[in-house]
């Protein structure tokens, strides 16, 4: 090992034995970077538990598998919900189980970890997170606002002095963050997001068409004729199946491009508003900015479909989606590995969290 250190130096060899992760911990997903790997975890935010015996029986794609068709003894729940930790133990569970996919075979612990938040969470959501973060066997944690990670991720320069505006779509929220000098100048967040629409649609084929329906449905009535512009045919039909609301009898009713698309459209409005809104408090100069560049997408929702000419209609903004906006956040997180003194500046953490492996059950 002596020898080994000499020859690659106590820096390689640090590096060679833990992991630098950049985390993006979503309601919908669980996408994990690690420096010098790129995205090795791309995993949906679920976990199965037993509900007689609180045992966790799968976690991501496993768990996803099971959803909506549990075991009566079985439950499958999303830990993270709105951005935010709503279960704390099962949190702390399912990111140490993906931090363990994600290590390398020699390595046994993360020495650093940056995980995307969103802005305005509350230091007990913090705190949450970064507890979960300890529990993963991960040294140091900085927790780093969405908005200026997906900026980053999405082609904007950290020493660039003209405002950008970047609106991250994921499963349960958007964000929108204007940025500038490799810093925030002013941000939202809202509690929607591309799932709200497979809410929305559930909500209505249960209220008008009396058929209970999973989110797997939900989610295949979405892709297949759902869009944020008025579809070119809007007679355009798919058979959905479910139980009867009435008589829990199986049953099925066949749905129509014309009938879901006022229903997503609806979902689009809300998250336009708050978009809008968002614009509409910005300075003059910063305004002036956002003009002339327009706004950049990122996020899994932002490729809902027509989403990005609808919000150009709206706004009569210029309006591009980033390239492969689903990881533009760990993206942005990662190349804050390469900017140690922007990462010192960005840094919300005062007092980052130890190492702490003899205690640790795992």
């Amino acid at each position: 090992m002596s020898k080994t250190a000499a020859f690659i130096g106590l820096a390689g060899l640090r590096d060679l034995l833990s992991d630098s992760m950049a985390i993006d911990m979503g309601a919908a997903a669980t996408i994990i970077y690690v420096r010098g790997r790129g995205v090795v975890v791309d995993e949906p935010s679920l976990m199965a538990v037993d509900t007689i015996t609180g045992e966790v029986i799968a976690i991501g794609s496993e768990a996803q598998k099971m959803y909506g068709r549990e075991a009566r003894n079985v439950t499958v729940i999303a830990p993270m919900a709105d951005g935010v930790v709503a279960d704390f133990e099962k949190t702390r569970h399912m990111l140490a189980h993906f931090a363990r996919l994600a290590r390398s075979s020699i390595s046994s612990f993360s020495r650093r970890a940056l995980i995307s938040v969103l802005a305005g969470i509350t230091p007990v959501e913090r705190r949450a997170l970064m507890n979960a973060a300890e529990h993963a066997r991960i040294g140091r944690v900085w927790l780093i606002e969405e908005g200026l990670a997906a900026a980053f991720g999405a082609g904007v320069n950290v020493n660039d002095q003209r405002a950008s505006a970047v609106i991250n779509i994921g499963g349960g929220t958007t964000s929108v963050a204007v940025v500038a000098n490799g810093d925030v100048l002013h941000s939202s967040a809202n509690r929607i997001g591309g799932s709200s629409i497979n809410a929305a649609i559930i909500n209505h084929i249960r209220r008008h068409r009396g058929l209970l329906i999973g989110a797997h449905s939900a989610e295949r009535l979405k892709l297949e004729l759902a869009s944020a512009t008025l579809p070119g045919d809007l007679s355009r039909v798919t058979s959905v199946s479910g139980s009867d609301v009435l008589t829990r009898a199986p049953a099925a009713v066949e749905i129509t491009a014309g009938e879901i698309y006022p229903i997503a459209q609806e979902v689009v409005r809300k998250i336009v508003d708050g978009i809008t809104k968002t614009l509409s408090e910005l300075p003059p100069e910063v305004a002036g900015d956002i003009y002339q560049r327009g706004l950049i997408l990122t996020g899994g929702g932002s490729l809902f479909g027509g989403l990005d000419d609808f919000l150009r209609e709206t706004t009569k903004l210029p309006v591009r989606i980033a390239d492969d906006p689903r990881y533009a956040l760990v993206r942005g997180l990662a190349q804050l590995f390469d900017e140690p003194h922007w990462l010192r500046r960005l840094n919300r953490n005062e007092d980052p969290l130890p190492l702490e492996i003899e205690n640790d059950p795992l």
